[in-house]
């Protein structure tokens, strides 16, 4: 199973969040994600969430760097 990552620093925003994370498993970040995206950036969890979060979703590990936008 190949290691997968979401990075915040991908997407602008008033707060400009650097939270990178990665976990083994899909069902793993995505629940993470989830916890982030409601807990810091105020969203909802729902179908439509997760479901775009998924979509955010790289294989591998986060950049040292942060990635352009």
């Amino acid at each position: 199973m190949t290691r997968k990552y979401i990075d915040c620093r991908e997407f602008p925003s008033e707060m400009n969040c650097t939270v990178a994370m990665s976990a083994d498993s899909e069902s793993e970040l995505l629940e993470a994600a989830v916890q982030h995206a409601v807990t810091v950036h105020k969203h909802a969890d729902s179908p439509e969430l997760r479901s775009q979060l998924k979509t955010l979703f790289h294989e591998g590990t986060p950049p040292v760097e942060a990635p352009r936008a």
